[in-house]
């Protein structure tokens, strides 16, 4: 609507405010050019120059005249007997001496004047062909110009009709459009106020514009990612609530049986002291989890990066395992070359490797094995922590990595544990920039693995 305005302001000065001022410049570029023509056919001697001056009388209504030797010649159509060539004789006096000022500096001359009987001003233009001292030769040019009031009314009736139409239909096509484009907008605001309100089952409508459709489809993934977000959450309190529940129940009720049954029976008084000490361990090792994994998340964790054998590191975690081997027949495999010196935060990778290779007994198959695998791969080191369990719907290996997050394949819990393992194993990797990943198929077991860069010697 402003640029509608602003182009027709721009033509009404141009076509009303300047016109008479540009007429008369235009007529004057014209005469000049009329002019040079004639002085170049003078030069030239052409013998139908005459005819030339006539033809530009009938066409442009100038009227030229020429003198040479102090005699006047009148070049005018055989038809136009009544010319009122002595309007302009008087003037020539006048160009003869503006041409005599000029004579050094410039070959043309010209100026305005008016009569009291015309109702229009004339253009005088003068020039000499020839300046030879005694032979002179002068050219003059008269032209009317007419009054341009009459043209300048009917531009402006023209143009207030144009102002008219334009700012009308200017005003019709924006409320159209901004009808179009608000309408949508409208719409996603109202679903982006339900959103705000807890509601993430809400769909964003498009528009008839590819702007607004990516808008909405930005927002539909916002919903259903704070959607997913919210479950989460929800699933998170209610897993860390059991969690707790569990072993402050276990705690109580068996401090309980200390009191009223066992206090004076030494065996079973210890056996159940066992219970109260393991539950309390199983919570401080879920609020220990719970605290680094929401480091992590918050960047309060600093890496204190350092070379050192992840060979040696993984052995003294299997190592840790014996137990299980000789009790219950557990079967660690462990292949590594003789040292492949990382770097990496020591401590910190030593817990992913515990949370991996724990995570592999919870979910290892009947025959109880478990293969830690260290290869050297370029500049990288990769370690393989593999299982022969149940394995991993594909559908479920994305979320494997979340909080608390529970496969719906079943199996064997020989130890307990927070349910945070992977996710710490996740955040840890991701703050190295180390790849990981897993790989498992249903029935034949999985394996997780991840690189990390080789020390620079």
């Amino acid at each position: 609507m402003l640029v509608v305005a602003l182009i027709i302001s721009l033509i009404w000065g141009l076509q009303v405010l300047f016109l008479n001022h540009g007429y008369e410049a235009m007529k004057i570029n014209e005469v000049s050019k009329v002019a040079s023509a004639l002085n170049m056919a003078y030069i030239r001697n052409d013998t139908q120059l005459t005819e030339s001056i006539q033809e530009l009388y009938v066409r442009n209504d100038m009227y030229v005249l020429m003198e040479a030797g102090g005699t006047l010649l009148l070049f005018t159509p055989e038809q136009e007997t009544t010319m009122p060539i002595y309007r302009y004789e008087s003037q020539i006096p006048r160009l003869k001496e503006a041409l005599a000022q000029e004579r050094d500096t410039n070959n043309a001359v010209h100026f305005e004047f008016g009569t009291s009987y015309e109702e229009y001003s004339t253009l005088a233009y003068g020039q000499f062909l020839d300046k030879t001292p005694g032979q002179e030769v002068y050219l003059y040019i008269f032209s009317p110009l007419y009054p341009v009031d009459s043209t300048v009314n009917i531009l402006k009736n023209q143009l207030m009709s144009v102002t008219v139409i334009a700012l009308v239909s200017a005003f019709l096509i924006a409320l159209f459009f901004s009808t179009r484009i608000s309408r949508p907008i409208k719409n996603i605001t109202a679903t982006a106020r339900r959103m705000g309100k807890g509601d993430y089952n809400v769909k964003f409508e498009g528009g008839s514009y590819s702007e607004i459709n990516n808008l909405a489809l930005t927002l539909n993934t916002t919903a259903y990612e704070l959607g997913m977000a919210d479950t989460r959450q929800k699933d998170l309190v209610a897993n860390v609530s059991h969690d707790l529940k569990t072993p402050l129940t276990m705690i109580r009720s068996y401090a309980e049986m200390i009191r009223d049954l066992s206090g004076d029976n030494p065996e079973k008084r210890n056996a159940h002291l066992q219970v109260i000490i393991d539950e309390s361990l199983r919570m401080s090792q879920l609020v220990s989890d719970m605290t680094s994994l929401s480091a992590m998340n918050t960047h309060k964790i600093v890496l204190e990066k350092e070379a050192f054998d992840i060979s040696s590191v993984a052995a003294s975690i299997l190592a840790s395992y014996e137990v299980l081997q000789e009790q219950e027949g557990y079967n660690f495999v462990f292949n590594t070359p003789k040292e492949c010196i990382v770097y990496a935060d020591k401590k910190r990778i030593e817990q992913v490797l515990s949370n991996l290779t724990g995570n592999a007994i919870k979910y290892c198959g009947e025959d109880k094995t478990i293969i830690v695998n260290i290869k050297r791969t370029g500049q990288k080191c990769l370690v393989e922590v593999t299982d022969y369990g149940p394995g991993i719907k594909a559908e479920e290996l994305p979320h494997i990595w979340d909080r608390y997050y529970k496969t719906s394949t079943n199996y064997v819990r020989p130890t307990s544990g927070s349910g945070l393992g992977l996710a710490i194993v996740k955040e840890l990797l991701t703050l190295h920039r180390a790849n990981y990943g897993v790989e498992s198929k249903v029935g034949k077991g999985s394996t997780f693995w991840f690189e990390l860069d080789m020390a620079r010697k």
